[in-house]
Formats: structure tokens, sequence, C-alpha cells
């Protein structure tokens, strides 16, 4: 679980302990989160930051769900973006989608 919010990180990972999943709890600023977060088989990304999650932090295989949803303004305009970038597709064997973002 990356992110420790009282609205989304606390409950899931007490949700997930409640079915006796191991819950290891990261944050933007944990120490070796990319170790951290290669270790899980199920990876949730609630920390509030644009891409933070990259495909070189990704366990080949793993399940990630995106609970971000940012709002950044580039040169195409304001749009919808997740805490997980579009690169882990290649690596993660599921990726949920943000949601109002389309497919590429």
């Amino acid at each position: 679980m990356i992110g420790r919010s009282t609205l989304v990180g606390k409950p899931v990972a007490l949700m997930l302990l409640a079915a006796d999943a191991t819950v290891t709890m990261a944050h933007s600023r944990s120490e070796n989160l990319a170790a951290i977060a290669r270790s899980a088989d199920l990876l949730i990304a609630a920390a509030g930051r644009p891409g933070l999650v990259t495909a070189e932090m990704v366990k080949p295989g793993a399940a990630i769900v995106d609970v971000g949803i940012n709002r950044v303004s580039d040169a195409t305009g304001t749009r919808l973006v997740g805490d997980v970038d579009a690169t882990v597709q290649t690596v993660a064997k599921f990726l949920t989608p943000v949601p109002g973002v389309s497919d590429p």
C-alpha cells in the first residue's frame, strides 16, 4: 500500500489485514520505495502523486490498483492522471484504469 491517508490508505490496509493479507504500508517519502513496491504481488497506489509508480518499481506479473486521481496541466491542457505511470502496463499483469481517463 503506497499511501497513508485516513480516507484511503489506512482503511484499505485495515480491510486487507482483516482478510488475512500481509500488508506493507509505504508513502511517497518512504526510504527505498522502489524496493518496497517491487516486493508486492498486489500494489495499491493512493499517494496523490502523479506518475509516482513507474515500471521499474513493479514486480513482473503484479496486480496494480491505481486509486490516485490527479489533475495535471501541460501544453496539451489540463487532464487527469493516476499515481501509476502508463509504462507500468508493460510489466503488470493487471492495472486498473483511472476514472475519467480514456485509454490511449
